[in-house]
């Protein structure tokens, strides 16, 4: 199987050697390095959190540095694979397993981030939510967010087909289809205004899910079989074949993301899948749709006859430290997440970020955030999404599967075994 470039970056790391042994201790003042995904609310009040630290604890700076969610993987990988990763940053847990399992970060020492033992600290939150960084007894991450994603739906767009959207809104995804045809506009064969479209760079979150509706799954339940349940993957490639171009034409890959167009209400998207930190890109974005109320939120899509009831997959950007920096940068890193992180109502009322603690998922906060009860709801339908040490690769081969059938006219029963075989492979790898 050829190997693409993120494979081979994900191999670097396995060859690496650990340097956290040899490191130098930090002379003097510390710099801090940290690295996280591009958005302006937070960017807000991160910045204002970095100079109240640095004023607190004068010995240590802050470098934050922000890239766009898809760049920053690579930029990521690339930086750890040349020994010159951040000290501290954060990625979607399918993308950052990899620096876990091939011993690239470092674990938590619980005192420095303000918990008596891992008992406690693990106590604090949501029962699971610690799971996917925890690894022979230590944990490797703090969760900045868990999200998991609903459809906001444009109310305008709805009515000016006629529909209503409080009755007429997708419950099934033969629904979203039929739905979306009503609702776009086309140019010819070019899409001026879709229904609906996927959020296509994040197969494993979205689209897993809808496989697993139909008795599919990636990995089988002895860990030996990937790709299971081909029926259901064949249905799913046949739907996504059907969505773009060459079928229905409701939307492909090669548009701009529609949670991006969303929050414009520029009559080019009536609904997006995304998370509740939307809500908050709405108001920052658009004050006036915001106050419209114009817009609504209601649960994931799942097929008619399904056979189980699966929501998006809900998943954990994680703040990390690398294991390569001294101690003192180490325990500097912690020392400065914990602070972060003890400002879990605010990341939820600016940014619409949810920390997962017991404390602020029981708060009046949560609670009276606008449709915070469809993403409690569909966090009780959704697992956490498929980690492991090749899930980006994984993430590839199901995006080269559901491309080659919407953009290249590649059939489902092919798309399938090209799916199953390269899958396979890489499982057998694994083992």
């Amino acid at each position: 199987m050829k190997r693409t470039l993120l494979i081979s970056m994900v191999l670097v790391l396995l060859v690496v050697p650990l340097f956290a042994q040899g490191a130098k201790e930090d002379q003097g003042p510390i710099t801090l390095k940290y690295w996280t995904h591009e958005d302006p609310n937070r960017t807000r009040i991160e910045e204002r959190y970095i100079q109240e630290f640095e004023a607190a604890n004068p010995n240590i700076k802050i470098e934050r540095t922000t890239q766009a969610s898809s760049k920053i993987i690579e930029l990521v990988q690339t930086a750890f694979a040349a020994n010159a990763g951040p000290d501290i940053f954060n990625l979607s847990i399918e993308d950052e397993y990899q620096y876990i399992a091939n011993h690239r970060v470092a674990p938590i020492n619980p005192q420095i981030v303000g918990y008596k033992d891992l008992a406690a600290l693990k106590d604090a939150y949501m029962e699971g939510i610690l799971d996917p960084v925890t690894v022979d007894g230590k944990v490797y991450g703090l969760p900045l967010e868990l999200t998991n994603w609903t459809i906001f739906i444009n109310k305008k767009v709805f009515r000016s087909a006629g529909l209503d959207p409080e009755k007429d809104y997708p419950k099934t995804w033969e629904e979203m289809a039929d739905v979306s045809e009503k609702l776009v506009i086309r140019e010819g064969d070019i899409l001026t205004r879709r229904g609906f479209d996927f959020r296509y760079p994040y197969y494993l979150v979205s689209m897993l899910p809808m496989v697993e509706q139909l008795g599919g799954q990636l990995i089988s339940d002895d860990g030996k079989t990937a790709i299971v349940g081909e029926e259901a993957w064949l249905k799913f490639l046949t739907y996504m074949q059907q969505w773009g171009p060459s079928g229905r034409n409701l939307g492909s890959p090669t548009y701009t993301n529609a949670r991006k167009l969303f929050n414009m209400d520029n009559n080019d998207i009536a609904m997006a899948t995304t998370g509740l930190y939307q809500i908050d890109r709405i108001r920052a974005d658009n004050q006036a749709f915001y106050d419209s109320k114009e817009w609504m939120i209601v649960p994931y899509p799942v097929f008619e006859n399904a056979k189980k009831d699966v929501a998006s997959c809900y998943y954990g950007h994680y703040l990390m430290v690398n294991a390569q920096s001294s101690k003192a940068t180490q325990d500097a890193a912690w020392k400065f997440i914990a602070y972060m992180l003890t400002h879990a109502e605010e990341y939820l009322e600016e940014v619409g970020l949810i920390q997962p603690t017991k404390e602020l998922l029981s708060s009046t906060t949560y609670k009276n955030i606008p449709y915070s009860d469809v993403f409690t709801n569909d966090f009780a339908r959704g697992h956490i999404v498929y980690y492991g040490a090749a899930s980006a690769e994984f993430q590839t081969l199901i995006r080269s599967a559901v491309e080659s059938v919407m953009l290249s006219g590649e059939t489902p029963e092919k798309a399938l075994a090209v799916l199953k075989r390269g899958a396979q492979e890489l499982l057998d790898e694994q083992l």
